[in-house]
Parts: C-alpha cells; sequence; structure tokens
C-alpha cells in the first residue's frame, strides 16, 4: 500500500513538475516571438515580421477604420518597410496568460513610441506545433480618464464634419 501510494505521489508531482516547466517554456516563446515582433517592425524586416503572424490574423490599428486581415495589412506596410521605415514600440510591463489548455496565450503590454508616446498592445497568440503565432494584435493610445470626455467631444466633432448633409 505504501508504495503504491508513493508511487502515486511521486507521478503526482512529476506531472506537476512537467506542466511547471511547459508553462515556463511557452511563457519565455511567447515572450520571444512578442520582442521579435517589435524588433522586426523597428528594423522594417518584412518577412520576419510577418512570419509572426498566422495565417488567419487580424490587426487592429489605433484607428477605427484599422481592422485588418493580414494580406490586407501587409499591404499597408509594404511600402513603409520597403522605405527601411517600420515602426519602433519598445515594449515595458507585459502580461501573459494561457489557456487552460495551454495553446493560446493572450496579453497585454504598455509600450513606447517616439511619436504617441505611451500605447498599449494586446493580442492573442496561438500554439502551432512548436511555434505561437499571432492571431490578433491590437493597438491603442490609452487616454487618462482626466482626458477621456475632451478626446471624446473632439472625435464626435470630427464625425460629424465627416457626415454628409
Amino acid at each position: 500500500m505504501k508504495s503504491v501510494l508513493l508511487s502515486w505521489l511521486l507521478l503526482w508531482v512529476s506531472v506537476g513538475i512537467a506542466t511547471s516547466v511547459s508553462a515556463n517554456t511557452d511563457r519565455v516563446l511567447v515572450n520571444r516571438a512578442l520582442d521579435a515582433l517589435h524588433h522586426n517592425a523597428s528594423v522594417a524586416n518584412f518577412e520576419s515580421y510577418f512570419s509572426l503572424y498566422h495565417e488567419s490574423a487580424i490587426f487592429i490599428g489605433t484607428d477605427a477604420s484599422e481592422v485588418w486581415d493580414k494580406e490586407t495589412f501587409k499591404a499597408y506596410a509594404k511600402p513603409h518597410f520597403d522605405k527601411g521605415t517600420g515602426w519602433t514600440y519598445h515594449p515595458r510591463d507585459r502580461h501573459i496568460y494561457f489557456s487552460p489548455e495551454g495553446n493560446t496565450a493572450w496579453f497585454d503590454e504598455l509600450l513606447d513610441n517616439k511619436s504617441l508616446g505611451e500605447t498599449r498592445g494586446t493580442g492573442v497568440l496561438i500554439k502551432v506545433g512548436d511555434d505561437w503565432k499571432l492571431t490578433q494584435y491590437h493597438l491603442a493610445i490609452p487616454i487618462p480618464n482626466s482626458l477621456a470626455d475632451s478626446v471624446a467631444e473632439q472625435i464626435k466633432t470630427m464625425d460629424s464634419e465627416k457626415a454628409p448633409l
């Protein structure tokens, strides 16, 4: 009886350790994928940048009209990357979360950008074989609550000026 109990306990502990090691490895791999994403954009490496996106990926930009599938996003980015001018965001304060099955990860991160200042990236990655691929990336400009009413009014004014009479 003791040996059965001991065997069960050792199995339980080894499964827990293996799961923990796998989760830590996946966390490292997701971090690497996101770091590579920002690096490849910064150096305008088109092929490497887009290889990090799944074929079904969606990019959501800061403008309400920017909800692009991968091919549309590539068409937008190609002229910029061809000129050697990607975009540079310096990530900080990143949080990564995993589904119970461990095959989906989502994240949020604060980013610093020279022209926009503080931005926020959020997104979802799926595990494809041993790789993590972005299926959604959303770039936003966080608006401090103290400025929200003013910014909302500016957007409403802009939208009303665009509306047909």
